[in-house]
C-alpha cells in the first residue's frame, strides 16, 4: 500500500504520514545514525507521493533534529549522534534508551507484536466512553478542586480493599495515587535517590525505568533475570559489591521475559535484601489479573521493606494514566510532598471514573474477560511458536509477554529492521538490557495479545529457516 492509499484510510496529510513513518524507523533504530535517506526523487517513487510531499516530510524531520542535509550525501540520520543539540549527556542517554517507547507510540505498524499494551478491543473502552460522553453519572462539583495530594480518597479505599483481598494489609494512608506506574517510579526515584547513587534492576528489565534512572544520573547495575525470578546468587553478590540503595524488580508477568517469581526465590530475595537493608521497589502491573496466582514480594513482606507500584494502565486503559504506590506511611508522606511540589495532584476526574468502574462491578467483570483472553492467547501463541521450532525463555507467564530466544547468528536489531519493512513492530531484546552483550539480549519481546497473526509466524519462518 502506498502512502497515498493509506491517507485515504487515515486522517492526516501525506507529508505527516511519511514523516511519522520515518520518525518511527529512526527512533526504533531501524534507521540508525549515519543512515542515508533516499533522494527526494527516489523517495517520491518509493512511497508513491509527490516530490513536494517528500520535501515537507524531510523538513519536519530536520526541524525535529532527526536528520540533516549533508553536502554530497543528501539527507542523513543524525539521531542520536549529533542531534543532541546541546542536551546534557545524561538527558541524551535517557532519550536514547526510551527510543522504543517512541516507536510504540507510532501507529505505522500493521502488526504490533512488540507493543507493551493490549489492543484497545481488550480494554474497557465502551464503559469509559459512555462515562466520558456524559451519558454516565457526572462528577460532583468538588471534582474540579485539587483535593488531597494522596489522591481521591474513595478510590484509595477501593484499592486498599483489593490489596487486602490479595493478602497485602494496607489502609488508605498507605496509598498514593499517580499518573500511572511510570509517574510512580519517577516519584520514587526523585524522592529516594541522588545523582551518583547506585541501584539494582532486573536484566533484562523495564527499559523506561532504565531511562528514568539515567535521567536522574543514577548508576544502574543489572541483576540476571531467570525464568523463576531474579538470580539470587547474582543479587547477593551485587548487593555486597555495590551497596545499592534500591532494587527494582517485577514479580508477576515480568517485562520482557513474561516469567513470574516462585515462592522459594521470593523468600530468598527478601532475605538478601533485608540483611543488607536494601529497599525493594516491586513494579506490579498484572496483580489484578485472575491468572496472577504466583508469589509477590509485597504479600510476603507486607510493605515493610517493599514499595509496591500498581497501575490501571495495563488492565483497564493505557489512556487513563492512573496508578498508585503502596508503602509504609512515612514513605507515602514523603512521596506525597514531592508529588504536590511537582504535579500538585493527579487527575481527580480520572480517579472518579476508575472508582465508579470499581464500585459498579465493571472492572471485576472486565478482569475476568481480560484474564480469559490473555490465558487463551498465551496458550495459542506458545503452541504456535513451539510448533515452529522456536524457544521461549519462560513458559509460565502471568501477563501479556513471552520472550522468544533467537537462534545463533540472528541479530535482534536487524530482525526489528526487517520486521519494520514488513509492517511488523518488533521489540529487540537488547533494548531491555543494560549490557547489550548480555546473552539474553539476543531475543525479542512478544505480546500474546497481538502476536497470533499468520503473517508474524510466516515472517519468523522466513528469517530463521
Amino acid at each position: 500500500m502506498t502512502l497515498g492509499q493509506a491517507a485515504d484510510k487515515r486522517a492526516g496529510t501525506l507529508a505527516g504520514l511519511l514523516a511519522d513513518r520515518l520518525r518511527g524507523e529512526i527512533l526504533s533504530g531501524v534507521l540508525p545514525a549515519g543512515s542515508r535517506l533516499p533522494s527526494i526523487r527516489k523517495a517520491a517513487a518509493e512511497f508513491g507521493v509527490s516530490k513536494n510531499t517528500v520535501v515537507e516530510a524531510y523538513d519536519r524531520l530536520v526541524l525535529g533534529n532527526l536528520i540533516a542535509a549533508r553536502a554530497g550525501s543528501g539527507f542523513v540520520v543524525i539521531f542520536p549522534g549529533d542531534a543532541e543539540g546541546g542536551k546534557p549527556k545524561h538527558v541524551a542517554e535517557a532519550v536514547d534508551i526510551a527510543s522504543l517507547l517512541s516507536a510504540q507510540l507510532s501507529q505505522n505498524f500493521a502488526i504490533r507484536v512488540g507493543d507493551g499494551r493490549p489492543p484497545t478491543s481488550w480494554t474497557e473502552q465502551s464503559e469509559i466512553k459512555r462515562y466520558l460522553s456524559g451519558n454516565g453519572r457526572m462528577p460532583s462539583a468538588d471534582a474540579d478542586a485539587y483535593g488531597s495530594a494522596l489522591g481521591y480518597f474513595p478510590l484509595r479505599q477501593q484499592i486498599a480493599l483489593r490489596l487486602r483481598r490479595q493478602q497485602v494489609e494496607v489502609k488508605e494512608d498507605n496509598l498514593l495515587l499517580s499518573f500511572g506506574a511510570n509517574h510512580a517510579l519517577d516519584l520514587i526515584i526523585r524522592a529516594m535517590l541522588s545523582p551518583g547513587d547506585t541501584v539494582l534492576a532486573d536484566e533484562p528489565g523495564y527499559y523506561p525505568l532504565f531511562a528514568k534512572l539515567a535521567l536522574a544520573q543514577v548508576r544502574t547495575i543489572g541483576v540476571r533475570r531467570l525464568p523463576e525470578g531474579p538470580d539470587v546468587d547474582d543479587l547477593t553478590a551485587k548487593i555486597r559489591a555495590a551497596r545499592p540503595k534500591l532494587f527494582f524488580t517485577q514479580s508477576l508477568g515480568h517485562n520482557p521475559t513474561g516469567g513470574s517469581i516462585t515462592l522459594p526465590v521470593a523468600h530468598a530475595v527478601l532475605k538478601a535484601a533485608t540483611r543488607a537493608n536494601l529497599v525493594i521497589v516491586e513494579d506490579d502491573p498484572f496483580a489484578d489479573l485472575p491468572t496472577a496466582t504466583c508469589s509477590r514480594l509485597a504479600t510476603l513482606d507486607q510493605l515493610d521493606n517493599v514499595i509496591s507500584v500498581g497501575t490501571f494502565s495495563k488492565t483497564l486503559s493505557a489512556g487513563l494514566r492512573s496508578g498508585f504506590i503502596a508503602a509504609r506511611r512515612d514513605r507515602i508522606a514523603a512521596l506525597a510532598e514531592l508529588k504536590m511540589l511537582t504535579t500538585v495532584n493527579s487527575s481527580g476526574h480520572v480517579e472518579r471514573l476508575i472508582h465508579r468502574l470499581l464500585v459498579a462491578g465493571h472492572y471485576e467483570r472486565h478482569l475476568k474477560r481480560l484474564g480469559n483472553r490473555t490465558e487463551a492467547a498465551s496458550v495459542r501463541v506458545q503452541d504456535n511458536l513451539r510448533r515452529g521450532g522456536h524457544r521461549i525463555y519462560a513458559a509460565k507467564n502471568n501477563g501479556y509477554y513471552l520472550y522468544l530466544m533467537l537462534p545463533e547468528g540472528v541479530d535482534d536489531m536487524e530482525l526489528a529492521r526487517r520486521g519494520a519493512k514488513d509492517g511488523i513492530f518488533i521489540a529487540p531484546g537488547s533494548l531491555f538490557c543494560l549490557d547489550r552483550n548480555n546473552p539474553l539480549a539476543r531475543g525479542i519481546r512478544i505480546n500474546v495479545a497481538r502476536a497470533d497473526d499468520p503473517k508474524f509466524y510466516e515472517f519468523l519462518l522466513r528469517q530463521f529457516f
